[in-house]
């Protein structure tokens, strides 16, 4: 049996809780983690969240792992309410579910990703 994207997404997405842009807001200001994975490319024709963290898809893992050698500072612990952006919600599903992997069990993302966040008037400033 062959898996197609739209499973691997839904498998990501089960059981889930994932913020739409106020909430998140909401949850950045108490101390959530806003990790926006997008390319500079993306972030740079689209724009950025203030106060997000930037770490880009492909070392993801690597600075977010409370227990690996390579992680930032902010990766205190597998308690970490991370919530992850990209541009609208679909590889930002995917990364969540490989951090909860890691057992990061309070990673999500944010349901729309930048686009909702723009979309909802909240803060954005352009990308670098």
């Amino acid at each position: 049996m062959v898996t197609t994207i739209d499973d691997l997404l839904a498998r990501s997405r089960a059981g889930v809780h994932r913020p739409g842009a106020e909430e998140a807001h909401r949850a950045q200001r108490e101390g959530a983690l806003l990790v926006d994975i997008r390319p500079a490319a993306q972030r740079a024709a689209e724009g950025e969240i203030p106060g997000a963290l930037i770490i880009e898809r492909n070392v993801l893992e690597w600075r977010l792992d409370p227990t690996g050698s390579h992680r930032i500072p902010e990766a205190t612990g597998h308690d970490l309410e991370v919530i992850l952006v990209c541009s609208e919600g679909y590889a930002s599903s995917l990364a969540a579910a490989s951090l909860r992997e890691l057992g990061l069990r309070r990673a999500t993302d944010l349901d729309g990703g930048f686009v909702g966040w723009a979309a909802a008037g909240l803060p954005t400033r352009q990308g670098g």
